[in-house]
C-alpha cells in the first residue's frame, strides 16, 4: 500500500484558521479564567501563539534565543541526540480477559489492584503471609468502596466484592496460569531479583513480568530471569489508582511484544503509557531528583515547605514539591536512598553529613524519616496532618524548629529567599534535566518528557 504520512503531531502542518489572532485572543483568556493567577498555562497559550504567528525557524530565533542564552550557565545546547527507543506496531489484547496477578499489596499494590479491578480485569492478588495478605486486602476493599461512591452517580455501583473478578492469596503455586505479573514489592534489588528468579520457574512461558520500580536497573532485574525478553517494568506513580501517568521501560532484551502488550495494559487502565530507556530514575523521578534537590536546598538556606510549595503552586503545578512527597510517602525516597548507599547503615563512617560523593547533599529528608515522620500515612511529614492518613496539610511548628537547630547545628546562616529565587532554581533543575535525558536517548522526544 501507499506509505504512511507522519505519525508525529508536531511534523505535520498546522492547519490556517480563518482569523487566528481572534482564535488565540479568546483561548487565552479564557486560560486565564481558568487559571486563577497562574502563570504557566499562559505562557503554554503564549508559546502555541508564537508557533502559529511565526516560521519555526524566525520563532526559535526571535523568541527562544533570548531566552536560552540569558540562561547560558544553566541550559546545555547543541546537545546532539541518540535515541534508542524502538518504533513498534502495538497488539490489541482484551485485558479482560486475561488473568493478572499482582505481587505485594503495600500502598503501591494497593492502588495498582485498584486500577486493575476498576478497569474490569480479573485479578489475583498475592501476599508474603497471611497477616499481610489481611491487611491488604482491608485496604484495597475500602479503596473500592470509594471508588464505587465515586462511580455510582445514582445507578447501581459495580460489583467489586466479585471473587471471580478479585481474589486474595498466599499461594505462590496459582502463578502458574497468569498471563501477566506485576511485582510491586518495596526498592530493594537482591528483594526483585530472588521473586523474578522464581517468577521465572513458576509462571508460564509465554507471562509477561513486570516490575513495578520507581528506579531499579530493569537490565539487572531480568538477568535474574530465563526470559529477559519478557520482562518490563510498569511505574506506576503514586497513588497509583488516581494518577493516569505510567512509564513502561525497556530493557536491553525487552521484546517489541512486551512493549506493545504493557502499552495496551495502559490503555486498559486509562492511562497515558509512555515507553522510555533503562537509567536511574527513568524520566519521571529522575527529572524529580534535581527539582526536589533544589527545593531542599532551599529549605537549607533560610525558606519553609510552604514558601516553597505556594510559589510553585502560583505558577501553575498542581502540588508542590512538599506536598507532593507527604502525599507519596516520604519513606519510598528514604529506602531508594539506603539502597544506593546515600544513607543508613551501608554509609562509610566518616562521610560528611550534607555531602555525597563529591556532591552536595542535604540529609533533611533522611532526619525526618529517623522521627518517623513519613508524610500522610504518619500524619506528619514536611506538614502535619489532622491524623494518620489525614489529607489536610498546615504548617508545622515541630518542623519550623527542627529546621532551626539544624542550620544552626551547621553553621548555615540564613537570607531571604524571593519567589523568582524559588521559581528560578526548581524550575531549571527540571529542563536541564530534561535536555540530558533527550542528549541520552531516554525519551525518543520532548513530548514523551513533557
Amino acid at each position: 500500500g501507499a506509505p504512511l504520512g507522519p505519525r508525529r503531531i508536531s511534523r505535520r502542518p498546522v492547519p490556517a484558521l480563518p482569523d487566528t489572532e481572534a482564535f488565540l485572543a479568546a483561548a487565552l483568556q479564557r486560560v486565564r479564567r481558568r487559571a486563577r493567577g497562574c502563570l504557566a498555562p499562559e505562557l503554554c497559550v503564549q508559546a502555541s501563539e508564537f508557533t502559529f504567528l511565526f516560521p519555526s525557524l524566525q520563532y526559535l530565533f526571535s523568541v527562544c534565543a533570548p531566552i536560552f542564552f540569558q540562561r547560558l550557565p544553566l541550559f546545555n545546547l547543541g546537545i546532539q541526540r541518540k535515541c534508542y527507543c524502538q518504533e513498534i506496531n502495538f497488539l490489541f489484547i482484551a485485558f479482560d480477559s486475561i488473568s493478572l496477578l499482582s505481587l505485594g499489596l503495600g500502598t503501591m499494590g494497593r492502588g495498582i489492584v485498584t486500577s486493575l479491578v476498576k478497569a474490569n480485569i480479573r485479578v489475583v492478588a498475592l501476599e508474603q503471609n497471611l497477616e499481610y495478605l489481611n491487611t491488604g486486602k482491608k485496604a484495597v476493599m475500602l479503596l473500592l468502596e470509594r471508588e464505587a461512591m465515586k462511580m455510582q452517580k445514582g445507578a447501581q455501583a459495580p460489583d467489586f466484592h466479585n471473587p471471580a473478578r478479585l481474589q486474595f492469596t498466599v499461594d505462590f503455586d496459582l502463578l502458574r496460569d497468569v498471563d501477566l505479573v506485576i511485582e510491586a514489592v518495596f526498592e530493594n534489588m537482591a528483594l526483585k531479583k530472588e521473586i523474578f528468579h522464581k517468577l521465572s520457574r513458576v509462571c508460564k512461558p509465554g507471562a509477561l513480568l513486570c516490575t513495578n520500580t520507581s528506579a531499579l536497573n530493569i537490565d539487572e532485574i531480568a538477568s535474574a530471569t530465563s526470559r529477559p525478553q519478557q520482562v518490563i517494568g510498569t511505574h506506576f506513580f503514586s497513588p497509583a489508582h488516581v494518577m493516569r501517568l505510567l512509564e513502561i521501560i525497556y530493557g536491553r532484551h525487552t521484546s517489541p511484544t512486551a512493549i506493545a502488550t504493557a502499552m495496551q495494559l495502559a490503555k486498559a487502565l486509562d492511562k497515558v503509557g509512555v515507553v522510555v530507556g533503562n537509567c536511574f530514575g527513568f524520566v519521571g523521578n529522575r527529572m524529580m531528583f534535581p527539582y526536589v534537590q533544589q527545593a531542599v536546598f532551599l529549605l537549607e538556606e533560610g525558606s519553609t515547605p510552604e514558601a516553597v510549595d505556594r510559589v510553585l503552586e502560583d505558577f501553575g503545578f498542581k502540588i508542590g514539591p512538599f506536598r507532593m512527597s507527604d502525599l507519596a510517602g516520604l519513606d519510598v525516597g528514604w529506602r531508594s536512598r539506603q539502597e544506593q548507599g546515600l544513607t543508613g547503615p551501608a554509609l562509610p563512617a566518616g562521610t560528611p553529613a550534607r555531602q555525597r560523593h563529591g556532591q552536595r547533599y542535604c540529609p533533611l529528608p533522611d532526619l525526618l524519616c529517623e522521627h518517623g515522620r513519613f508524610g500522610q500515612k504518619s500524619g506528619q511529614g514536611w506538614y502535619q496532618y489532622e491524623k494518620a492518613g489525614g489529607r489536610t496539610a498546615t504548617p508545622d511548628p515541630w518542623l519550623h524548629k527542627f529546621l532551626s537547630q539544624y542550620r544552626d547545628t551547621h553553621g548555615i546562616k540564613t537570607r531571604r529567599i524571593d519567589q523568582e529565587e524559588i521559581l528560578e532554581r526548581c524550575l531549571f533543575a527540571l529542563i536541564n534535566e530534561g535536555f540530558a535525558i533527550l542528549a541520552e536517548g531516554i525519551a525518543s522526544g520532548p513530548e514523551h518528557v513533557d
